[in-house]
This record gives C-alpha cells, sequence and structure tokens, in this order.
C-alpha cells in the first residue's frame, strides 16, 4: 500500500511522476482515483484542503444507480450500514413516488452525510494505492503530445512539479483546473438564497421525505442518519446575497409556511445560504485533461442528483482510461472521447430535471400552481410517465448510444442477474468486461468489441435455455448482445 504523502518534495529534485493525475478529493475524485490505481495504475490525488474530514455536508442522497456502481466495488453494503432508506418520496403533496418499483436490488433512496460515502472511497483508494497530497494546489498546467505537466503548491507554499500522461480535473464548481484550460461555464443562476440547516426534530414528520412549495415559499425535509435531519428553504420575498445571515427562527418559518409545521427544529448545527446555479462545460475532454463532477456540471440541488451524476462520470470514465493505459482499446482516442459523448447529455438531462423540480416548487401563482397540481396528479395515476421520472431521477433510466453492432441492448444498464459463478455485480468487482454465454458456447464478438488483450470474466446464464451472449462493459452497461 502506498501511504498517504501530505508535503510536497524538493522542487530543485525531478518532477513527481503518474499515470494519472487526480485533482480534487471529493467523492467523484475519488472513486476515480480508486478506480485507476485498481486497474494498475500510477495514480496522484491532489487535494487543496488539509488531510481530515468534516462531519458537515451538502449532499446526503445515494440513489439506485450509484449504489449498483458501488457494489460493483464491493462498497454497497456498507455504505447502507450508514444510512437510511427511503422507499417512497412525496412531492408537492399530490405525487407519491414508490421506489420500491425500481428494477433493482436497490429499490430506495439511501439517506447518508456526504462524508459517509468519501469515507469508503478514500479507504478504498488508499488500499489501492493512491499517493495523496492534501494542502496542496494547482497553479497552472499545460500539456504537449507525451503527457501533461502541473505546477503545483504545497501546504507551505513551496512549488511542487507533476508530471502525469493524463489529468482529470474532478475540483468542483470553481475548478482551478477548467480555468486553467481557459473554458467557459456557462449557465444562469436558477435560484437564489437558498436556505440549509441540519437540525434535530421534535416531531418525526409523516412522510420520509416531503418537498411542498405555497405562495412564495417551498421546503424540503428529510433525515439522514443519527437523529439528524436536513431542511432546505427558500424565500421568494426574501431574496439577499449568500453572506447574508441566517438563523434557525428563518429556518422555522419557512418551513411552517411551506409544510405547515416546523416539526420542533431545534439544535442546529449547521445552518448555511447558498445559491444554485445550473451550468455546464462544452468540452468534458480537451487533449489529455478531462473534466468530471462538479467541475463539468452543476445544478439546482432538487432530485439529488449532483453527487450521483459526479460519481457516475467517474465510473464511465475510469475503465476507459485504464483501458487506453494498459493498451487494450482498439482506438484509443475514440474511446476517449466517447467520455463526452456519453456523459455530456446525461449532464444537459440532469440540469432539466432538477431545473423542472426546482421550477415546479417556485410556482407561486395561482395558474402555475394548478398546473403543477394537475401534472403531478396525472404522473402519480400514469404508472409508464411515473418510472420514467423514476428512472430518470434514480439513474437506472440512463442509456447511452449502442455501440456499432452492439445489437438491441447495447448501451443500456445491464441489470444485476444471476449467473452460475454468482451476481453479475460480483463478477464486475474484478473492473473488467464480462461477457455473460450460454453453456459451452464461443460467441464470436464484432469488431467494436475490445482487443483479444483485454481482460474478460467469463460467466454462464443459470438458465440453460437462455440462448443469448452478452458482453457487459466495467461500468456495468452492455457493449453488446447477440440475437
Amino acid at each position: 500500500m502506498r501511504t498517504t504523502e501530505t508535503h510536497p518534495a524538493d522542487p530543485t529534485t525531478e518532477p513527481l511522476r503518474a499515470d494519472v493525475a487526480v485533482i480534487g478529493a471529493g467523492p467523484t475524485g475519488l472513486l476515480l482515483a480508486g478506480d485507476l490505481a485498481a486497474a494498475g495504475l500510477d495514480v496522484t490525488l491532489i487535494e487543496r484542503r488539509p488531510a481530515g474530514r468534516s462531519n458537515l455536508t451538502r449532499a446526503f442522497g445515494v440513489h439506485a444507480r450509484t449504489l449498483e456502481l458501488l457494489d460493483t466495488r464491493g462498497l454497497a453494503d456498507a455504505l447502507e450500514a450508514t444510512g437510511t432508506r427511503l422507499t417512497r418520496m412525496q412531492l408537492f403533496g399530490h405525487l407519491p413516488l414508490d421506489l420500491t418499483r425500481l428494477p433493482s436490488r436497490f429499490d430506495h433512496l439511501l439517506i447518508t452525510p456526504q462524508y459517509e460515502v468519501e469515507r469508503l472511497l478514500e479507504q478504498r483508494a488508499i488500499d489501492a494505492g493512491v499517493t495523496f497530497h492534501h494542502g496542496t494546489a494547482l497553479t497552472a498546467l499545460r500539456q504537449d503530445a507525451d503527457g501533461v505537466t502541473a505546477e503545483l503548491a504545497g501546504p507551505d507554499g513551496a512549488p511542487l512539479t507533476l508530471r502525469a500522461r493524463h489529468l482529470v480535473g474532478t475540483d468542483g464548481h470553481r475548478s482551478t483546473v477548467r480555468t486553467a484550460l481557459g473554458l467557459p461555464f456557462p449557465g444562469t443562476s436558477v435560484i437564489r438564497s437558498i436556505v440549509l440547516a441540519d437540525v434535530r426534530l421534535t416531531e418525526e414528520p409523516a412522510a420520509s421525505l416531503t418537498v411542498n412549495g405555497t405562495g412564495d415559499t417551498f421546503a424540503f425535509i428529510a433525515p439522514f442518519g443519527e437523529g439528524w435531519y436536513r431542511v432546505m428553504g427558500w424565500d421568494r420575498t426574501r431574496q439577499v446575497p449568500d453572506s447574508e445571515p441566517v438563523d434557525l427562527d428563518e429556518v422555522r418559518d419557512l418551513a411552517r409556511r411551506a409544510l405547515g409545521t416546523d416539526h420542533g427544529m431545534h439544535d442546529a448545527r449547521w445552518i448555511s445560504r447558498f445559491h444554485s446555479d445550473e451550468r455546464q462545460v462544452p468540452a468534458y475532454r480537451v487533449g489529455r485533461v478531462f473534466l468530471a463532477g462538479d467541475a463539468a456540471h452543476v445544478h439546482s440541488p432538487a432530485g439529488g442528483q449532483g453527487m450521483n451524476t459526479g460519481l457516475q462520470d467517474a465510473a464511465n470514465l475510469s475503465w476507459k482510461l485504464a483501458a487506453v493505459h494498459r493498451g487494450e482499446a482498439p482506438d484509443p482516442e475514440a474511446l476517449l472521447d466517447s467520455y463526452q459523448t456519453e456523459r455530456h447529455p446525461v449532464g444537459a438531462m440532469v440540469l432539466r430535471s432538477s431545473g423542472a423540480i426546482i421550477r415546479l416548487a417556485m410556482a407561486h401563482t395561482p395558474a402555475s400552481r394548478a398546473l403543477r397540481a394537475v401534472a403531478t396528479t396525472a404522473l402519480s395515476v400514469l404508472r409508464p410517465a411515473s418510472d420514467k421520472v423514476l428512472g430518470m431521477i434514480s439513474g437506472l433510466g440512463i442509456a447511452y448510444a449502442p455501440a456499432p453492432g452492439g445489437g438491441r441492448a447495447s448501451g443500456r444498464r445491464a441489470p444485476d442477474v444471476p449467473l452460475r459463478e454468482g451476481r453479475l455485480h460480483e463478477l464486475l468487482r474484478a473492473g473488467e468486461f464480462v461477457l455473460i454465454a450460454p453453456e459451452g458456447a464461443a460467441p464470436t464478438l464484432p469488431p467494436s468489441a475490445p482487443t483479444g488483450a483485454t481482460r474478460v470474466v467469463r460467466a454462464t446464464w443459470t438458465d440453460p435455455a437462455r440462448r443469448t451472449a452478452v458482453l457487459v462493459r466495467p461500468d456495468g452497461y452492455v457493449h453488446w448482445s447477440s440475437r
């Protein structure tokens, strides 16, 4: 195991070297770095914060698709033990969402603080051999045909140089990597002066997760473990800067006006005011540099999709970088370009869906509130429509364009099917492709499939009557299926 590094080397020595440099040790960067190190790459992770984790968090919901990705890394069960499972959400008083209908082992929303996700991912990254530099900031970068040079400032301000074949910016919405690339971050502020608080309640809410808006206010409340509740509120008539002080009385007032009660809020351990932007960078890849998570896209907190989308970005990119570094990609540039092709539309979709939810919550005229009531009531009785909403929010409905000659299932999420050798998600823990085939069959793969050097786990259907062959990518999506 490579030990955690917290102090830079002497700047007069040769530059530090790595296969991949990851800038930013939030959930996205930790998952990506851990994946790459587990695949045998030399990975250095740069984080400007000092070592140690805060017990405060903004993200706290882990959706089904993210839990599936964590399951393929052997982490989902440990994370589930830290939180609360929600099987039902109530939106705007008219739209109950039954999460038990999700076609997944994880038929729920897991409420757990972001720091629990980071704790598990950080330990996995350390165990896999990732080198950490805490208290270290990126100051500049340049790239050439052979790699990327990152100029850094260590904990004491001393300069440090890191040379890597590729670099990934996972350093949040104020991304230094994105700025160094000169990329725009177009978009707008969708909502200002949102109040967040972590509180204890005297009266437990009837619904586990509740969102409602009335007139000029809306509020949201959900548990996230150890007796704490996250409350979010907004008042159309009080649009003040983020720096404006906020106290528990303001949070209580917002809850009472939007939800009818403040549930006896007390003992707030964290209160904050912030604004929410909708922004997306046009290019997730610039040469040898990539962006993922909030460095690539930010949106409203509605739907709780921010951290989840970033983790899914990382899962999509990590196996592609690993395949290129191990010489297993038939067309390395096309494979790396597919990160943009696949994930940029997903980021745009999340901006639309979270934006729609927040705009519904902000409806304030009688006509717009009546329209919201009609729309949400219709969704509640039209199961195909509500299932589509669940698929978008949970991530289970996300699909990519099919690979050339990949068959009907190509690009779709592969369910966690039972196989002779174990569950599919268990077999994907090797970080390789999984080829599922009938007993004794040796299917001929199409030219778009990975090269012969690619590591493939072979598995067999439990049902002998099943004659289809399926090649599943390391991120759990179907690459190819036979007729």
